[in-house]
């Protein structure tokens, strides 16, 4: 089990091996950390985060205490901590229950959401399609530690799910979008650097804004997040080299993707065809 010793209540190691959990911290993004756990023996004393916390039950129940009521969180459930609030936490299902968060510092998550939040309406969330976005998010959050932008875009996404449904917040600001300028500043910036990493910051400084800022603007100007763009933009690089003569790899390559399986696979998803197969329709292959 990799986790840190006795973090806010979860102790370094349990005393049933059929309980585990693993933390991890994000290294460009601080303020921020993920947490994916399986419970069945461990009854969680009560304790406190230091930071706002997202999540969903997986499967299993969870029985709980929270702000003088007890819970119960199952398959599917969302769950919101508020940060310093105590709670304890128990399997209330036989084989226990496994769930994953995310705990965001009170800053950050201002920043990401753009609005001051006081607090969340209530700790569960009973809706099952809800539950599935935010485990398919959380799950994106964990195999993207290593790709700054589209963690940060995911992030922002998960953000969005429950901060305006679930939040009692002080204030909010309406959010324009870039002006044309700045978007074709941003645009020029991204095709000058399709070969490399991108990472938000990089794309949030090309406009003088704050990162999340930046990305919620650049969402309302495109309809989509910075990375899906930046996505989008590296297979158009790669389909042109293509078309180009050059082979695959160094297709790939060129345009910033992890390697020729990678390009075939985007290649597929955003033109239903293979890079093999388009060269040679266009006699090149």
């Amino acid at each position: 089990m990799s986790s840190e010793s006795s973090l806010n209540g979860v102790p370094a190691q349990f005393d049933s091996p059929r309980d585990r959990a693993v933390y991890r911290r994000v290294a460009h993004r601080a303020g921020v950390e993920l947490y994916r756990a399986q419970i069945v023996d461990h009854t969680f004393a009560p304790h406190a985060h230091d930071a706002f916390g997202i999540g969903a039950v997986e499967w299993g129940v969870e029985r709980f205490h929270y702000r003088g009521s007890d819970h119960l969180a199952g398959p599917g459930s969302v769950v919101l901590m508020d940060d310093d609030e105590l709670h304890t936490g128990c399997a209330h299902s036989v084989g226990g229950w496994r769930y994953r968060m995310v705990y965001v510092d009170g800053d950050v998550l201002s920043d990401v959401s753009g609005q001051r939040l006081a607090r969340f309406a209530q700790p569960t969330v009973d809706d099952p399609a809800q539950g599935a976005r935010v485990t398919a998010l959380l799950d994106g959050l964990w195999k993207t530690t290593d790709d700054p932008l589209a963690f940060d875009s995911l992030l922002s996404t998960l953000v969005g799910e429950v901060v305006g449904r679930h939040t009692h917040c002080t204030d909010s600001t309406h959010v324009r979008g870039l002006a044309p300028h700045t978007l074709s500043r941003v645009r020029d910036y991204v095709e000058a650097h399709l070969a490399g990493p991108i990472r938000l910051d990089d794309l949030a400084a090309q406009a003088g804004l704050s990162s999340f800022h930046f990305l919620r603007r650049f969402k309302i100007s495109t309809l989509h997040t910075p990375q899906v763009y930046v996505q989008a933009r590296r297979v158009a690089r790669a389909k042109a080299l293509l078309a180009q003569g050059q082979s695959p790899a160094s297709a790939a390559a060129d345009a910033g993707l992890v390697d020729q399986s990678h390009l075939n696979r985007l290649l597929v998803r955003h033109f239903g065809i293979t890079p093999g197969a388009y060269q040679r329709q266009l006699g090149l292959g």
